[in-house]
């Protein structure tokens, strides 16, 4: 009999009660077991959610209080000698101090998970000495079976990613730090199995990578081992997010099954078992329901799909599942009561998500029982598609002139250069920031007022005038020399466009989480893009007159709005990039119309849109730098274009940075300022450039002397003429005070640099 299973369920809940549990915590205004209280009652909701669906074999150990990879990490004590750990279960101040950063230790890096929107804590390995602090599963584990009654599936993250994703140690040291490792896994599995437990979800998601062959010397190793110790564990192998490489070694691995992703790997995954076959003394966990997005699944094409599989793989070791953990989608449609009958009925969040793996479980044993339902799903996907939204005729044959042209910018960069410093007499070392500054409870207020109609625009409008003055003159006292008017109108720089185009709808709770507490809310591209009128040029333009300093206009890129929407499926993305970069470009020409020189695109997404299989990733930054073109390239050469991106790993991507020809490119470092510094030592980048100097994400006030250190080291490899200063990312979410300090901070280690580098230039 075929069994439906989920990789994992969205922490957040339907009201985001876990995000105000976390910052309630954050803040003082929760004590520690009242917290821990809170959590546990949002844990048990889902589980039973679940139970109450029908999921045959549900997750446990899949909650977090922050992120499962820092939970892995001080699972095995693995916590930075700056923290003051001194062993045993590590205590929430401590978990939260690596998350977050304290005083006096700054956090732990953070980057994408995969090529997701969700961030991990990077594991620090240097100095430590991993030891299993808890049995984090095996608590998971009783809880679900003594307080519901549920046989849960524990779910750990691999050895091999968990080893692939951390830092702090040599590749030469890989096996000798696997040694430290493995004896710990075995004793958690041997608790899980002492226990009971007869399924565990052993997440390696890095299997879908390129794999040399040590890894695979080291996976089998691994996998004998845990056989060796817990011959009777049912241990499920679970990949995702595309198909695994070195099929043919995974599948003689000694474990009870192997899970495929058969929606963002179907290709990869189906030609492997169809050509080479699928091991018969395995279960095969089929993700054939999308983990990752939102749209209803073609019921009876995953039915087909399934009869497929059950040519290599009996019903009764067939599991239906989720391609990933659902934590990448909202948790349900129920409650969105402003979309078009039309749309929300070809949705399909974390809940309707659960449905659509139990009906299909049932269509699997018998499709006639469940006929209705099936057309039913087809019947909503198929209305959709035949929307006007989706077939506007001008944005097509737009775009598809645009396919055939190469974007190019009027002049080569040194022209644009000189012309733009012979413009803007801009210093050594140009100061600015990001884009956005503090959005307080006053502007959130403000901007529910006006939401509610109970301000009207009028209202509204001097509200955000009067934010901008107040801004424009913080910023002239500091004495950045580059001014942004802050963006206190707009909520998200995503949702803020989508907004304001054609072809986007937005959701009322279709939160999902991003990094921490941070939940987002992407916009959802139903249909095609297309520019409807200004959306930047009111603001940016009034900033520009109260000042004499240059202010740049604000854009988010086409490639991060769209990695960063739930997108369509009808079409590739790249057409959606271009309908995307089609409309920026009518924005960015407006702007440009009205004055403002300077205009940033930001694209902090590109990397994180980076197909996992090297195959395709030439491809994909061909069309992603097209697209940017597309949108920026009709410029005048005294218009200087800049743009942003966050956590990238440059050095096999910066061809591509540089082939986007943005006059000026700000990169978060921070939080990993010297591998980055590493690039430049072995990459040449001949284009302005900006390092962000300071951590956005972590409250603490850096020192002058710390961001003194971080543009020195930076100029050691930099061409100091077209070197940028500025912090790592947007300052929305920060407090007044800690922004005006850090920021004063920064210009005086930029005089400080300045100083020095002019007494070394004149020796």
């Amino acid at each position: 009999m075929v069994k439906s299973s989920v990789l994992g369920y969205p922490r957040i809940g339907a009201d985001r009660e876990w995000k105000k549990a976390l910052e309630a915590f954050w803040s003082g205004r929760l004590e520690e077991q009242d917290f821990r209280s809170q959590l546990q009652n949002i844990r048990l909701g889902h589980l039973r959610k679940q139970q109450e669906k029908g999921i045959d074999l549900i997750p446990v150990n899949d909650f977090s209080y922050y992120d499962h990879i820092l939970d892995t990490a001080a699972m095995f004590g693995i916590i930075p000698s700056r923290f003051s750990y001194t062993g045993g279960a590590v205590p929430l101040s401590v978990y939260y101090g690596v998350a977050r950063g304290t005083e006096g230790a700054a956090a732990s890096e953070m980057t994408k998970w995969f090529n997701t929107n969700y961030h991990y804590i990077v594991p620090e390995l240097s100095g430590a000495s991993p030891v299993l602090t808890e049995n984090k599963p095996l608590e998971a584990y009783r809880e679900a079976k003594e307080k519901l009654g549920i046989e849960g599936k524990p779910v750990i993250v691999g050895p091999l990613t968990f080893l692939k994703l951390s830092k702090g140690y040599a590749a030469s040291e890989t096996d000798a730090w696997l040694d430290k490792l493995l004896p710990l896994y075995v004793q958690l599995l041997q608790e899980l199995a002492a226990e009971g437990v007869q399924w565990v979800q052993v997440d390696e998601p890095i299997l879908v990578t390129k794999l040399s062959d040590e890894d695979v010397q080291r996976l089998k190793h691994i996998y004998e081992t845990f056989a060796a110790a817990v011959p009777g564990l049912n241990l499920m192998l679970q990949t995702y997010f595309e198909s695994v490489e070195r099929y043919s070694d995974i599948v003689k691995l000694p474990v009870k099954g192997i899970g495929l992703d058969f929606v963002h790997g179907y290709d990869g995954n189906l030609n492997s078992i169809q050509t080479i076959g699928y091991p018969q003394d395995k279960v095969l966990g089929a993700g054939v329901i999308d983990g990752r997005g939102i749209w209803k699944a073609s019921l009876t094409g995953k039915l087909e799909l399934l009869k497929e599989l059950a040519k290599a793989v009996p019903a009764d070791r067939l599991i239906v599942q989720s391609s990933c953990s659902l934590l990448h989608v909202p948790v349900t449609v129920e409650r969105e009561t402003k979309l078009t009958s039309d749309l929300k009925g070809a949705l399909a969040f974390a809940d309707e998500k659960l449905n659509e793996l139990v009906l299909l479980t049932k269509a699997f044993s018998s499709k006639e029982a469940v006929q209705g339902e099936l057309e039913q799903y087809d019947r909503a996907i198929q209305t959709l598609q035949q929307s006007a939204e989706r077939n506007r005729s001008e944005v097509q044959t737009a775009v598809a002139a645009f396919s055939s042209q190469d974007p190019v910018r009027s002049a080569p960069f040194a022209e644009r250069y000189a012309a733009q410093q012979a413009k803007w007499q801009l210093p050594l070392f140009p100061t600015t920031t990001i884009g956005s500054f503090p959005q307080s409870a006053e502007v959130r207020k403000a901007r529910q007022l006006w939401r509610k109609g109970e301000w009207n625009d009028k209202q509204y409008a001097e509200f955000i005038r009067e934010q901008i003055d107040t801004w424009i003159k913080i910023q002239e006292e500091i004495g950045i020399d580059v001014l942004v008017h802050g963006e206190f109108e707009r909520t998200d720089m995503v949702e803020f466009f989508g907004e304001k185009l054609a072809g986007f709808a937005f959701t009322q709770n279709g939160w999902v989480q991003s990094y921490g507490s941070r939940c987002v809310k992407p916009p959802v591209i139903y249909g095609d893009v297309a520019f409807i009128g200004e959306m930047t040029v009111e603001e940016t333009k009034y900033a520009q007159s109260q000042t004499s300093h240059p202010v740049k206009g604000m854009l988010t890129g086409p490639i991060t709005i769209m990695n960063w929407s739930f997108v369509r499926e009808d079409i590739p993305r790249e057409q959606i990039a271009y309908q995307l970069a089609y409309a920026l470009r009518q924005e960015v020409e407006a702007l440009e119309k009205a004055g403002i020189g300077m205009i940033q695109v930001d694209e902090p997404a590109v990397r994180e849109g980076l197909p996992l299989k090297e195959s395709e990733q030439a491809d994909y930054l061909a069309w992603a730098v097209k697209a940017f073109r597309i949108a920026t390239c009709t410029v005048q050469k005294t218009t200087q274009i800049h743009t942003h991106m966050c956590y990238c790993e440059f050095h096999d991507m910066i061809d591509s940075i540089e082939a986007m020809d943005a006059d000026v490119i700000s990169i978060e470092t921070s939080r990993s300022h010297g591998e980055l510094i590493h690039s430049f030592e072995l990459n040449t980048y001949k284009l302005g450039i900006g390092l962000g100097v300071y951590d956005i994400h972590s409250p603490r006030i850096p020192s002058v002397e710390e961001m003194t250190g971080m543009i020195e080291r930076a100029l050691r490899v930099l061409d100091p003429k077209l070197f940028w200063i500025n912090p790592d990312c947007g300052l929305k979410t920060r407090g007044l005070e800690e922004t005006v300090a850090s920021l004063r901070n920064m210009v005086e280690a930029t005089k400080t640099a300045r100083a020095k580098y002019e007494q070394s230039a004149a020796k």
